[in-house]
């Protein structure tokens, strides 16, 4: 049986565009190679299929905030995520986001 491996991308400092790529390349301990945009995001998601996951977000409103859309498109990339390969991994991957509110939303 797998173990789940928990990932933990907290944004609640971040200040500029790339150290928001740099925060979930090191909090998803991607390779040093991350391209820092939302193509290399998806190419090394994809890369963790086959393992169970728990990915919580902390901090999103950070990046709402500050980058507009960006929020939104990494959310649409983890939904996309989640239902990758029609549902096969669905079971295995869990995404939620935690607001300063204390209120999550699952993924």
């Amino acid at each position: 049986m797998n173990k789940v491996k928990e990932y933990t991308i907290d944004f609640t400092n971040v200040k500029y565009y790339l150290e928001m790529h740099e925060i979930i390349r090191d909090s998803l301990n991607f390779p040093p190679y991350y391209g820092c945009n939302w193509d290399a995001f998806w190419d090394c998601i994809t890369d963790m299929v086959g393992k169970k996951l728990y990915i919580r977000i902390i901090g999103i409103e950070n990046i709402r905030k500050k980058f507009n859309d960006e929020a939104d498109i990494l959310k649409s990339i983890l939904e996309e995520f989640k239902h990758y390969e029609n549902d096969l991994y669905i079971n295995d991957i869990s995404i939620e986001i935690i607001y300063k509110d204390g209120k999550k939303t699952v993924i």
